[in-house]
């Protein structure tokens, strides 16, 4: 499945504490963005019975069945710089992705991209 680095692990278990009931991170992939596909981050009280799930450096991760061909491999990481910080995803399934990092295309939904 996809891997969850210790400081990104650790940035979002201090986004869960300040979301209160939060529990699970959600992460799953849907249809739009320049590449034609784009990443989704979200938090959750409780998982579907079709979701995957797992756990990484203490951070419960569930993910639809839809999206965990797509995620499989993928390292998601947390970076901080003087202009602030932000979650990095590495997908070595896209084979195009656009400027802002936030959508990609697979070998799969190779169609035409939208314009950024």
């Amino acid at each position: 499945m996809l891997k969850i680095s210790e400081t990104a692990a650790s940035q979002i278990k201090k986004m869960m504490e300040e979301e209160g009931e939060s529990s699970l991170l959600r992460v799953g992939v849907k249809g739009g963005g320049c590449s034609g596909l784009s990443y989704g981050m979200g938090f959750e009280t409780e998982k579907n019975d079709d979701d995957t799930t797992f756990e990484q450096h203490g951070v419960k991760v569930v993910v639809d069945n839809e999206s965990a061909p797509l995620l499989q491999g993928v390292e998601i990481d947390y970076k901080q710089n003087m202009m602030g910080g932000g979650f990095t995803i590495e997908n070595p399934n896209a084979i195009a992705s656009c400027g802002c990092g936030s959508s990609f295309r697979t070998a799969q939904n190779a169609g035409t991209p939208e314009d950024c």
